[in-house]
């Protein structure tokens, strides 16, 4: 009996290690690109190099797009103040989930599932791709995602990465490969990657 509580011990001990989140930098928010060039260097790319984004650039990219800049308001706005929708992340290593309040990513898990979050090819080997997820869908959530992705638009011009928003994705796929629950509803998704 002992031999098993310690076997079962150690193999919770070992599944609890193997969780690999990510701490991420504090994110830098000053300095950039001013916003009206910013603007004007908005747009859309589908080609992408593989090439990894380092922990900062994601750390600034995630808190541009749906950080907390003040005590209990994010970098967009949302609707009621509802603040319905998280972020995941799906990049080579695994699945994650953002956790704007600690600036950490939550594995998921280790699989790489980036082609799994949308139907084009370059889905599966640009470095990131992130989920919109709305928590019991309300009518203003798609509205919300806009706004984030907006964020990530700008934020991308003035870094000069390429990104992409996408909606052809197939939402039953999406939500079993990041093991998202029945209320939980993939609302959008977003190609982030260096350009080629």
């Amino acid at each position: 009996m002992k031999k098993q509580v310690i076997t079962i011990l150690g193999l919770l001990i070992l599944i609890n290690a193997s969780a690999q989140d990510i701490t991420l930098p504090e994110p830098q928010k000053t300095g950039g690109m001013p916003l009206m060039e910013a603007l004007s260097k908005r747009s859309t790319t589908r080609e992408f190099s593989s090439d990894e984004i380092d922990n900062q650039t994601l750390s600034n990219l995630l808190w541009a797009a749906w950080g907390y800049n003040r005590p209990d308001k994010r970098t967009a706005p949302s609707a009621n103040n509802k603040q319905e929708l998280d972020l995941y992340v799906a990049k080579e290593s695994g699945a994650y989930l953002y956790d704007a309040r600690n600036n950490k990513l939550i594995q998921i898990h280790k699989e790489d599932v980036r082609k799994d979050m949308g139907k084009q090819d370059f889905v599966g080997t640009a470095p990131i791709n992130i989920v919109f997820v709305a928590k019991n869908k309300g009518d203003y959530s798609p509205v919300n995602a806009g706004f984030i992705s907006q964020n990530i638009y700008l934020y991308c011009a003035s870094v000069d990465l390429g990104t992409v928003v996408r909606g052809y994705f197939d939402a039953e796929t999406v939500s079993k490969a990041l093991k998202l629950d029945d209320i939980q509803i993939p609302i959008l998704t977003q190609t982030v990657g260096k350009k080629k």
